[in-house]
């Protein structure tokens, strides 16, 4: 017999998102330090959403194939960071980050090899979505 789910009150929806957001934030950051060797303050909000858009895609769309749901992401992190670049970058003028010099750029916001980039680092998001999932919300996967 199946067993029926229980309701999920606003504090406990509020507190798991809230989790996601500071995972991605401070991992992403985190990333970008290790990378670049310095990082925005901006780039806490963009791996805050990017984490919690990847949770949302692994948990609405858990049938589809591991590798569809991480070019999903890398498609969904990218439209994130045109968004975000577009305002940081080019209205703000902040140069948060310039993608001009590599191969098929879009004003210098997006390209091809960081979307290939958001593609690998997705599979690592996913699994960690997984176990965030399992281990510490105690939801079925």
């Amino acid at each position: 017999m199946k067993q029926e789910k229980t309701p999920v009150t606003p504090e406990e929806s509020c507190a798991k998102w809230g989790l996601l957001a500071l995972t991605g934030g401070v991992l992403y950051y985190g990333l970008e330090l290790l990378y670049r060797g310095h990082s925005h303050w901006s780039m806490v909000l963009c791996g805050a959403l990017g984490l919690c858009t990847i949770y949302g895609l692994n948990e609405r769309l858990p049938r589809l194939s591991l590798p569809l749901r991480a070019l999903l992401a890398a498609l969904a992190i990218t439209a994130m960071e045109l968004v975000a670049g577009c305002i940081l970058n080019l209205w703000l003028g902040l140069g948060v980050w310039d993608y001009s010099g590599l191969p098929y750029s879009l004003a210098g916001q997006i390209c091809l090899p960081f979307t290939v980039v958001w593609f690998l680092l997705a599979f690592p998001a996913l699994w960690l979505c997984g176990l965030i999932r399992k281990r510490i919300f105690l939801e079925d996967a």
